[in-house]
C-alpha cells in the first residue's frame, strides 16, 4: 500500500514539475523572441501554458486509452484478427523486413500464432 502512495505523490510531482517546466519555458521563449521580431505583447506564466496546451493540441493530437491516436490500432488489430493464421504468419514475416531493411540490421522476433 505504501509503493502505491509512493508513485502517486511521485507522479503528482513529476507532472507538476514537467508542467512548469514547459510554461516557464514557453513564457522564457516567447518575451526573448516574439516582442522583438513580431512586436507581439509579453505574456505571464498562465498565457504559456495555454500556449503549451493549445500547441499539443493542434500539432500533437489528442491521444485517448492506449495511445493508439486516432484508433489507428484498433483498425489493425481487427484486420488481424479476420486474417488465417498462415496470412498473419506471412503480414509480420514481411512487416518484419521491412522493418529491417528501413531501420538497418534489426532483429524481428515473429511468434508463431495457435
Amino acid at each position: 500500500m505504501k509503493w502505491i502512495l509512493k508513485r502517486v505523490i511521485g507522479g503528482i510531482l513529476l507532472a507538476t514539475a514537467a508542467v512548469m517546466l514547459f510554461g516557464y519555458g514557453t513564457m522564457y521563449l516567447w518575451n526573448w523572441i516574439m516582442p522583438y521580431l513580431f512586436h507581439l505583447p509579453m505574456i505571464d506564466f498562465g498565457m504559456a501554458i495555454g500556449i503549451v496546451v493549445l500547441s499539443k493540441i493542434l500539432f500533437g493530437g489528442v491521444r485517448m486509452r492506449g495511445g493508439h491516436g486516432w484508433g489507428y490500432g484498433r483498425y489493425w488489430k481487427a484486420k488481424m484478427a479476420n486474417m488465417t493464421p498462415e496470412e498473419r504468419e506471412k503480414f509480420k514475416a514481411e512487416f518484419g523486413q521491412r522493418c529491417r531493411s528501413r531501420w538497418g540490421n534489426v532483429e524481428v522476433k515473429v511468434e508463431k500464432s495457435e
